[in-house]
């Protein structure tokens, strides 16, 4: 059985081999056992935070098979991005250029530098191991993540994007940073996205130009890279897409992908998810289509995605996996109702969170 779940420092050397497979594809998975150890290190702070209005928490998701015990794939949500650290894109806008005595007026497409999604929460850090990366279980990995923001919707921005990764080669060259930021940082692509994943972003602001780029005085080879993703991320775009992300005027610096952008509460995943006693979801749903379910756990939140059945076996493994059971630590729930004082409830009874 495959099952998302937080992240915990036991699954460090599965995080290592993650980040060692990905090849450096990643910023957000750089192949640092510091930086490892700190993800999951903020991720278990952040749960265990209590949190009236969403900062700089983050939260990471392994990917677990039960059957091996094995660590084969990834996910995040930072709450809230450029609290403390520069968050950094390119806005593709156009610069009029207009002469009235030749009656001329030229609108230029051109990249700033910007900060303007400081404040909004970000998907990040989606990887799944080759052999289990399937359609059904990018769905797993990524949608799960929606049912922990429907659950928890205080701890999260109410504007939510998702930076896809944009074209590079079979050795990871990026067009778009050979033409433009290599001129200006001198170092490989893979190179420039370790240090980003690092933390040590210090050098972007310090190199990168301020003054805007005129795209038409840009190779074409980056020009015709800006705002396209990489091949193999189309997937993981066709998913966000079903969820209600759209395009936007937004890119990545480094290799010009695009950034994918939704209001928190509008993912359809989030919008759709419902309330279920136990898994009485799965003993009622209709049709073949799979449902992914979760525990509204916090600290102990567990999701799988799961057929409909009512043979009281199958239900039985699927709610010890959910960690259903009577005897589970139940976990303290703070609600904040409009114009009311703060009341605290512990959940009785165990309650699951679903969608098809």
């Amino acid at each position: 059985m495959l099952l998302v779940r937080p992240v915990t420092f036991a699954d460090l050397p599965g995080l290592e081999r993650l980040a060692v497979i990905s090849g450096g594809s990643m910023t957000t998975l750089p192949a640092n056992r510091d930086h490892l150890s700190d993800l999951i290190n903020r991720t278990q702070q952040s749960l265990r935070k209590e949190v009236t209005r969403y900062g700089d928490e983050s939260y990471h998701f392994v990917l677990e098979d039960t059957d091996t015990g094995s660590i084969v794939g990834i996910s995040g949500i930072d709450a809230c991005v450029g609290l403390n650290t520069p968050f950094y894109s390119y806005r593709l806008d156009e610069i009029v250029h207009a002469s009235q005595d030749l009656q001329i007026h030229n609108r230029i497409p051109s990249l700033h530098l910007c900060q303007d999604y400081t404040g909004a929460a970000r998907l990040c850090t989606l990887f799944i191991d080759a052999d289990y990366r399937t359609a059904e279980n990018l769905s797993l990995l990524s949608r799960a993540r929606f049912l922990f923001i429907a659950q928890h919707p205080e701890r999260f921005s109410d504007r939510l994007i998702a930076e896809i990764q944009g074209v590079a080669d079979d050795q990871n060259r990026s067009p778009f940073w050979e033409c433009v930021g290599n001129h200006f940082f001198f170092m490989d692509f893979t190179r420039a996205n370790y240090l980003t994943g690092i933390n040590s972003k210090g050098f972007i602001a310090e190199l990168m130009p301020h003054y805007p780029l005129y795209v038409p005085l840009l190779p074409e080879a980056a020009r015709e890279v800006i705002g396209v993703a990489r091949a193999d991320m189309n997937p993981v775009v066709e998913l966000l897409k079903t969820e209600g992300f759209g395009t936007s005027r937004y890119v990545d610096i480094f290799d010009a992908g695009p950034t994918l952008e939704t209001r928190t509460a509008y993912a359809k995943s989030v919008i759709q998810s419902q309330l279920s006693t136990g898994l009485q979801c799965l003993a009622t749903h209709e049709g073949d289509t799979p449902l992914l379910v979760s525990n509204t756990l916090l600290t102990h939140f567990r999701c799988i995605q799961a057929q409909a059945t009512q043979d009281a076996d199958t239900i039985a493994a699927l709610s010890a996996a959910l960690q259903l059971e009577a005897d589970t630590p139940q976990e303290t729930v703070i609600t904040h109702a409009p114009n009311q004082t703060d009341t605290t409830q512990i959940r009785t009874e165990p309650q699951t969170r679903c969608v098809v």
